[in-house]
């Protein structure tokens, strides 16, 4: 029953860079009255910093991995999971509605215990460039808002066009 205010995004690599670059570049549109955080380091100390004032109650983890079983990622999503339920009261229940995954591995994630219902799916050839226009780009779009994302997948659109017609020279 609590909103949701604060939104953690856990990912390594082209998981966890397109989010980052993505929202720093379109945090002047961002949402003042959510916090967003980026954990990608195996370090402990990344999460740490990236939890240490939030209230698990208000929280929102994304974890976003292709293939559901990088271990950087996975290590992060476990110390979300021990970081929540610590703070929720043992909760079980509640993790389905603080967790959601970004994945083409529904099968993992159904294992961790999230929902395949909140399971944002892409396909399994998209990387590098394209992961931020893809689902993996939910933290930026949850920051920005669903418009002003949109907006920005249409200025990719249109510069990807405008590579494609235009002669080079």
């Amino acid at each position: 029953g609590t909103r949701l205010g604060n939104v953690v995004n856990l990912g390594v690599g082209g998981a966890a860079l397109g989010a980052v670059v993505g929202y720093a570049a379109v945090r002047h549109y961002r949402r003042r009255e959510m916090t967003f955080r980026f954990v990608s380091h195996v370090d402990g100390t990344d999460f740490v910093e990236g939890t240490r004032d939030l209230d698990p109650a208000e929280t929102l983890f994304i974890i976003c991995s292709k293939t559901f079983t990088t271990l950087e990622t996975l290590t992060n999503a476990h110390a979300a999971r021990d970081w929540f339920l610590r703070g929720s009261g043992s909760d079980e229940a509640a993790v389905a509605r603080h967790f959601v995954a970004v994945s083409t591995n529904t099968e993992g994630v159904i294992k961790f215990g999230i929902d395949a219902a909140n399971m944002f799916g892409f396909w399994d050839w998209v990387g590098g460039r394209y992961s931020m226009d893809s689902a993996i780009g939910l933290s930026t779009m949850l920051a920005i808002g669903a418009d002003n994302f949109r907006a920005m997948l249409d200025g990719f659109h249109a510069m990807d066009e405008h590579f494609r017609n235009v002669p080079f020279e």
